[in-house]
């Protein structure tokens, strides 16, 4: 084709790319270019004898040609088999209607005199060669979304205006600085790697005299003191956009670099307002006294939809287990200086998989513990062994301490409750189970690596609603020695006691004094309990997105939902509880307050509230407020 006549360019170059394109546009093939269907019109003119000459002999188009209109019809058509794809650019649609009507003009001559935007996006360009200055007239280079890790500025065509390099892999602007266009108006640098801090000595007006708009978003950039002071000497700057950039999560990021650069418009693609201007005035001149901390606050609201799980377990024996249980939220978060990991993370728990209701309800009552063998006195000595390896009251069988058995002890920890890399747990505190269980939870986080919190923003957090079930055993305490006849015959007479008073109630409505007062004992747990470790049960877990914050949002407020995890049995059951607690109702009549139940009753959803706020000061007044709040607590 006639557009990639020439020196081949090297692969990955922004020409290449370019001739690429011009071969896809297929300029010299039909309906465009010069062939049978259009030759006549291009021939040189011959001269005929007069004889030859008949009076409507000459045609506008010779045997088997086609019109111009014709040939044009079938580029502009939609539902022609040569019309181009929708989002073709004007340029493209220009120069295929060209080559069908001038196309001895398609040459490399043409192209590098008639282009001056010139767009590759996503082409795979890792290099920017000298091919480019061969574009005498171009105004504007988009090479955003490609692989460049450098670019040789003396490369850049001398009249360029506007230059984007989004989205690629640039870890530095020096490159840029060697020879820079002089009347370059914007640079787009967004997306890309930078992440030096001496990246605010490239961004002065020795370089750029004339920009007036700089795109730095979502980089790495961490010092905003040091880049706000190179760019105060851009005096034609009025557009900028750092967010994206750790320095932006600042709680006086906008303040400050507003209240610096006098002559900036906008930030952040937000108009900067005359109100805005006198709220932060005299902001600039305090950047060493304003903290480098950034502050977020979370604030974790109501959970619902947690099963009561009270309600599927059996009434305690005398000797136990009694049953406690708590509900609380667990999140990962990087921890500050003084941060430090939630209660529950040096806890020995027993972390299980989470069941649902209808496999608990479906499950059979735990048999009674046996009666333990008090015949044998162990020493002293035994029995503090004992103890060390158990780490439990003497009342619970012992065991041998062999490998075995210590790794049944070991906690099985879920995935969901490990935090990720370089993150800490944080819990709320402990609440009993309600229908609408209120956390009110707030804690504040000051990070100083701002680096590191944009990684975490951009993984997010994980959020858990975590149950705890603790079992209590009454603590037993060694029988005192005494004869082992006695200790039988005494035994005997007690059993033919219980025998003679089973006898004596058998038949009546009431239960026997003994029975009954082992009943009344039932509901009264010892003053003294021995707790096993705890066992955690994680009843939802997900991952809150956090990159809005990030993004220049204020606050990240959602509501975490885990599905279903109630079913109608168990609120039926918990209804029927509370209803005895509340109106003391006899078992027919709570029965008969059942019915709210229908067939197609759904249960609520386990949902938790969860709110994240990243600290920003609205005025100066509130910054001041801050350094003093700091200079106290120092």
């Amino acid at each position: 084709m006639a557009a990639s006549a020439g020196s081949e360019s090297a692969p990955g170059t922004v020409s290449s790319a370019v001739k690429e394109h011009l071969r896809q546009l297929c300029l010299c093939e039909f309906p465009c270019g010069t062939g049978s269907w259009n030759r006549s019109r291009f021939l040189p003119p011959t001269r005929r004898a007069w004889k030859k000459l008949v009076p409507g002999e000459e045609a506008a188009v010779g045997p088997g040609e086609e019109l111009v209109e014709a040939l044009l019809d079938l580029v502009r058509s939609p539902q022609s088999l040569w019309a181009l794809p929708e989002d073709s650019s004007a340029e493209d649609r220009f120069l295929r209607e060209l080559a069908i009507q001038s196309p001895l003009m398609i040459r490399d001559t043409f192209f590098y005199s008639y282009f001056r935007s010139l767009r590759v996006v996503g082409k795979q360009v890792s290099q920017v060669g000298g091919d480019l200055l061969k574009f005498l007239k171009l105004e504007e280079l988009v090479l955003s979304a490609n692989r460049i890790k450098e670019v040789d500025a003396a490369n850049l065509p001398p009249m360029l205006k506007v230059l984007e390099l989004y989205g690629n892999e640039l870890s530095s602007t020096e490159c840029l600085c060697a020879h820079p266009p002089p009347g370059l108006q914007h640079l787009g640098l967004g997306q890309n790697q930078l992440r030096s801090p001496s990246e605010s000595r490239y961004l002065t007006a020795s370089h750029w005299p004339n920009l007036v708009s700089l795109d730095l978003g979502f980089n790495d950039l961490t010092d905003l003191r040091a880049m706000v002071a190179a760019l105060r000497s851009l005096g034609r700057l009025r557009l900028l956009v750092l967010q994206g950039n750790p320095l932006a999560l600042l709680p006086h990021y906008r303040g400050f670099t507003v209240d610096s650069l006098a002559r900036l418009c906008v930030l952040d693609d937000v108009t900067v307002s005359p109100h805005e201007r006198h709220q932060f005035r005299g902001l600039g001149q305090q950047g060493d006294l304003l903290p480098q901390d950034a502050q977020l606050v979370v604030t974790v609201g109501n959970i619902r939809g947690v099963v009561d799980s009270s309600v599927l377990d059996p009434e305690p024996g005398p000797k136990g287990p009694f049953v406690a249980y708590s509900y609380y939220v667990t999140y990962d978060f990087l921890g500050g200086e003084d941060g430090e990991a939630s209660e529950h993370g040096g806890v020995l728990a027993e972390v299980v998989k989470p069941r649902s209701s209808a496999q608990l309800l479906g499950e059979e009552l735990a048999e009674d513990l046996a009666e333990e063998s008090l015949a044998s006195v162990e020493t002293t000595e035994q029995k503090s062994e004992s103890s060390v390896v158990s780490g439990c009251s003497a009342a619970r069988p012992p065991f041998s301490a062999s490998g075995e058995e210590l790794g049944k002890l070991r906690p099985r920890m879920d995935p969901r409750l490990c935090p990720s890399p370089g993150t800490v747990p944080f819990s709320t505190d402990h609440k009993p189970w309600a229908n609408v269980i209120a956390c009110n939870y707030e804690a504040q986080h000051s990070i100083r690596d701002l680096g590191l919190l944009k990684g975490f923003l951009l993984a997010g957090t994980t959020v858990t609603i975590m149950e705890e079930k603790i079992l209590s055993w009454p603590v037993v305490t060694p029988p005192v020695d005494s004869p082992q006849g006695a200790k039988k015959g005494k035994g005997e007479d007690d059993k033919k006691k219980k025998e003679k008073d089973r006898k004596d109630w058998k038949g009546k409505a009431e239960e026997p004094p003994q029975e009954r007062k082992a009943s009344h004992k039932k509901r009264e747990a010892p003053k003294e309990l021995c707790q096993d470790p705890p066992t955690l049960q994680a009843l939802g877990s997900g991952l809150v997105a956090l990159e809005p914050l990030l993004a220049g949002e204020a606050v990240v407020s959602t509501v975490c939902n885990f599905g279903v995890i109630r079913t109608p049995e168990s609120d039926r059951l918990t209804f029927a509880r509370d209803s005895k607690i509340k109106k003391g109702a006899k078992k027919e009549k709570t029965k008969s307050a059942a019915p709210i139940f229908e067939s197609d009753y759904q249960p609520e959803q386990l949902t938790v509230e969860v709110e994240i706020q990243l600290g920003q000061v609205r005025s100066v007044e509130e910054a001041l407020r801050a350094v003093a709040n700091q200079a106290r607590a120092e």
